[in-house]
């Protein structure tokens, strides 16, 4: 999590193999986003920082909806995104104390072929350590499970799964020297890896945790096998969470000559899983630390200022006193649950606190996605 002074910036990096409907993920992602209903019912808008992407998002996603015409493909597409969620209205008091006055969703998208095919050359190799280090940031990576692949090895799914996470692991391997030069572990990396089903609605009768249950019988050691091989990269790997998180995401019902866009799952979640799923995690494994250092400072950077906002305390610039007392802030707001959290949710409406009401209601999105079993996430 990366602070500036007007904004909070969220990260997520998306991993997938060709075919797996990133693009068509994320333009349905920002094309829903600009329909007329949300722009009257939520409590933001949301703006492509790059009108050109913007565009070219609301573009393929209006030929989905108007002409059943799926975006083309792209191939060895590194391409980082970014959206800017900008509060309606909200009283200037409010706006005055908090630390930031806007969310902004980065989002990496990770080409697939680099898994599948390698690189072609120095170039490409170079440029694909490059594609990496951008997305070193990211708070949540998602691995997309294909789920045409899975209805194609049905039965014998683990002949799927297992070159999925193979590829994932040997394309991460030749990076480790490139990325630590000098042996070091990293401080800044992807800590939360949220296992996913890409185009869940080829499977509509299995819910998230049939899902989480296929990928443990048939891969359970070839998940473990990849969060060692993730663990290699980071300082601390009791703070990292490989294939504890699962989630369905489908970005539209696909028909023979319509796609029903509105037809879509998991991809409300996805906003509220990059901004609140690490604030949760990150405030029990800082709670855990007995060496309170970089990882630590780390963690705390950006939750704090997050949880500052949810329980109406300015942390900026307490970083320190946060390592040595655990946080109660941060711990308070990480465990916002139930009553608790809807009485927070209500009166920060009522009274116009948009950023309080917004960050609440993601809280509230992620347990109501638990509820109707779209998402499960980890306790630990």
């Amino acid at each position: 999590m990366q602070q500036s002074k007007a904004s909070q910036d969220q990260r997520i990096a998306v991993f997938g193999e060709s075919g797996s409907g990133k693009t068509v993920l994320l333009s349905s992602f920002y094309g829903a986003t600009q329909e007329p209903d949300y722009l009257r019912e939520s409590l933001f808008n949301i703006v492509a920082d790059d009108q050109g992407q913007g565009r070219r998002l609301h573009q393929n996603y209006l030929g989905m909806r108007n002409s059943a015409r799926r975006p083309a493909a792209t191939r060895f597409s590194a391409t980082t995104y970014s959206f800017s969620l900008l509060p309606r209205n909200g009283n200037a008091k409010a706006k005055k104390n908090q630390p930031f006055d806007k969310l902004r969703l980065v989002w990496h998208d990770y080409p697939g072929e680099w898994f599948e095919d390698g690189v072609s050359g120095p170039e490409e190799a170079q440029r694909r350590v490059r594609t990496f280090r951008d997305l070193l940031g990211s708070d949540v990576a998602l691995l997309l499970v294909d789920g045409q692949r899975l209805l194609d090895n049905a039965g014998e799914e683990e002949r799927y799964l297992k070159s999925l996470l193979s590829n994932l692991r040997n394309g991460l391997l030749p990076l480790k020297d490139e990325l630590l030069p000098d042996g070091k572990p990293l401080v800044k990396f992807p800590r939360i890896w949220v296992l996913a089903l890409s185009k869940a609605d080829l499977l509509p009768n299995m819910n998230v945790f049939e899902f989480r249950d296929l990928l443990i019988e048939k891969v359970g050691e070839d998940i473990e096998e990849l969060r060692r091989a993730i663990a290699g990269f980071v300082e601390n790997s009791d703070a990292l969470s490989v294939g504890d998180d699962y989630m369905l995401l489908s970005s539209a019902r696909f028909g023979t000559d319509k796609i029903e866009v509105t037809n879509r799952v998991g991809l409300d979640l996805i906003l509220p899983l990059a901004t609140m799923l690490p604030l949760e995690r990150y405030a029990r494994w800082v709670e855990a630390m007995h060496d309170r250092g970089k990882v630590a400072e780390y963690l705390l950077s950006g939750a704090g200022t997050l949880a500052g906002v949810l329980v109406g305390l300015n942390l900026k610039g307490r970083i320190g006193s946060l390592l040595n007392s655990f946080g109660p802030g941060l711990i308070d707001a990480a465990e916002l649950v139930g009553e608790k959290l809807k009485e927070v949710n209500d009166k920060a409406r009522a009274k116009h606190e948009d950023m309080k009401a917004i960050l609440t209601g993601f809280k509230i999105d992620l347990d109501q996605g638990e509820e109707e079993r779209v998402f499960l996430r980890s306790r630990r």
